[in-house]
């Protein structure tokens, strides 16, 4: 493993209760891992639950999923999204987020934790398990694929690098809302649709090309699907024309042991789109994992 230094800013401290139990508090840092600057948020106090992001978001997609019981809830912002910068000269790949994210956790010393990525944050999470199975806990994908990109979808996601490029990140959130929320919600909750039109907006040019270009070439993580051994839960929105529900069952038949949950009115994002259901379901799931 390389060398990885630790910078931690704006840390609160941990007001502990009578019987060792702590108070919920927030925190929030830097860490920077072989160059580059990863900045992470925590919520809430126990076992350590990570949370990655999917393309082109920050880890404030999570922002209604914080509150776990039982849990200190560390989201963080990958290279070159929100406030997290990429290392100078840095290779955008699925895998390198992997080698990061694994730094990442070297660094805030968790030696195990369940870890659960949306998306591009999934895909990132299956290779993170490819290398390091030892680090985990459990595992929850989220609106996720372990599918390498096809010939259509591979250009979809060079396009939308190139549009980055050409046009600014903020051309992204009308090409993007769609794939992110239903219909329904994209019309009756505009909210919804600021904040996550918000997230895409601060991402960098670099960010967002580097991973659009890295969704087209990502691996083939369905070799890794027989080899996980620990507790997963698969939970995705019913209507995600993204990373369909066939592909979630298909996940799901692959991971012996794994629970399938899928959101009704849901869409690409539903973990935010419907906090409450998503919720639920790993709150349920995380009292299983011992």
């Amino acid at each position: 493993m390389k060398k990885t230094l630790l910078t931690l800013t704006a840390l609160l401290s941990t007001t502990a209760f009578a019987g060792g139990a702590a108070a919920p508090v927030a925190a929030e840092g830097t860490v920077t891992v072989n160059g580059a600057q990863v900045y992470y948020k925590a919520t809430g106090s126990g076992q350590p639950l990570l949370l990655i992001h999917g393309y082109p978001l920050n880890g404030e997609l999570f922002k209604n999923n914080r509150m776990m019981s039982g849990y200190r809830v560390i989201t963080v912002d990958l290279p070159g999204f929100g406030k997290s910068k990429l290392a100078p000269g840095q290779t955008v790949s699925i895998e390198n987020y992997a080698q990061t994210m694994v730094g990442f956790m070297d660094a805030m010393k968790l030696d195990k934790a369940v870890v659960g990525g949306m998306s591009m944050g999934g895909m990132t999470l299956l290779q993170m398990y490819k290398i390091a199975p030892e680090r985990f806990k459990g595992l929850i994908l989220i609106d996720t694929t372990a599918e390498p990109a096809g010939i259509a979808e591979a250009a979809m996601w060079r396009g939308t690098a190139q549009q980055a490029q050409q046009k600014g990140v903020a051309s992204l959130v009308d090409l993007l809302m769609p794939r992110m929320l239903t219909g329904e919600s994209r019309m009756k909750m505009p909210n919804q649709v600021a904040h996550l039109g918000n997230l895409i907006k601060q991402a960098s040019v670099e960010g967002a090309v580097g991973a659009g270009n890295a969704l087209a070439s990502r691996p083939d993580a369905n070799p890794v699907l027989p080899t996980i051994k620990v507790p997963t839960l698969i939970v995705a929105g019913l209507e995600d024309n993204v990373t369909a529900p066939e592909l979630q069952m298909k996940m799901n038949k692959a991971i012996r042991g794994s629970k399938l949950v899928l959101i009704p009115g849901a869409g690409h994002a539903s973990t935010f789109e419907k906090a409450g259901a998503m919720n639920a379901a790993v709150a349920n799931w995380l009292r299983t994992v011992r």
